[in-house]
């Protein structure tokens, strides 16, 4: 039976992309939220869930941290995707022709240049594969879109223009979720230890439980707080750290942050990425 792999988006997503790169072999499926990414795990219509974090670019991506603790979700891998961008448009279009792009705003932001240069028109669309996907449906030459390779692939459109964006290092990176947490140590490289905590509440208390992690020699390698539940005061952090859960002075560390924190919660272990880390 072949294994299920989630993302939110059309298909020809940069998520999508993410699903080839990290999981060739399983069949996608497409959904149209983050919400909608993880029930489908949840109930068992798939086997992992694809969410992207953070881009390279822009930072870390709305929402996905409000999810992931109450997700019932765990993280066991992480993917890094290059976010080439292309400019799609019918098959037999020039490129003179072509008098807008239709995108979601973002890559828009990100291809100013070659379309300052070509006289392209910006046009907003919902995302990037939904636009590849309008434009193959409207057959005009004069509309094209910017989308990954693969959205080209799918929905039959050419590709006028490969890897057009104004910064050649934009990365966006992904966590691979599934239903059962993996203690397993995998790999040849270390390994990355994931959790969410809230500090209790008393003077000093972040300051008091990230001591433990410098005496121990653990590094943490990411650090992210946001409010809870509209309040300004209740904050979680999203932490991630160098090391297995199993490691004695990783031991040591949560042992320390246990003693000022009101809730830990392990979200997962996963190999560190190392050409990217």
């Amino acid at each position: 039976m072949t294994e299920k792999i989630a993302f939110q988006g059309e298909l020809g997503a940069y998520s999508h992309q993410a699903c080839v790169q990290a999981r060739p072999g399983y069949e996608v499926i497409a959904c149209r939220t983050f919400e909608d990414v993880i029930e489908t795990v949840r109930v068992g219509k798939a086997d992992l869930a694809m969410l992207p974090v953070e881009n390279s670019t822009y930072g870390r991506v709305a929402d996905i941290h409000h999810l992931l603790p109450a997700s019932g979700l765990h993280v066991i891998d992480e993917a890094f995707v290059r976010v080439h961008i292309n400019l799609l448009a019918p098959n037999g279009t020039k490129l003179d022709q072509v008098k807008s792009a239709m995108s979601h705003t973002v890559l828009l932001g990100q291809c100013r240049e070659f379309l300052s240069t070509h006289n392209i028109h910006r046009v907003i669309g919902a995302d990037t594969a939904g636009s590849a996907q309008q434009v193959a449906e409207m057959n005009d030459p004069e509309q094209a879109a910017l989308a990954s390779e693969l959205a080209g692939e799918i929905y039959g459109l050419d590709v006028l223009a490969r890897h057009i964006e104004d910064h050649d290092k934009n990365t966006t990176r992904f966590l691979v979720m599934s239903r059962d947490i993996d203690l397993n140590r995998r790999g040849s490289g270390p390994m990355v230890t994931s959790f969410v905590f809230r500090v209790r509440n008393i003077p000093a208390a972040l300051y008091k439980a990230m001591g433990g992690f410098a005496t121990n020699s653990v590094n943490m390698t990411k650090l992210e707080s946001y409010m809870l539940d509209g309040s300004f005061t209740a904050t979680q952090f999203y932490a991630e750290i160098e090391g297995h859960p199993d490691d004695r002075n990783v031991q040591l560390a949560m042992e320390e942050l246990d003693y000022f924190t009101d809730k830990i919660t392990l979200l997962g272990v996963f190999p560190a990425d190392q050409t990217h880390r």
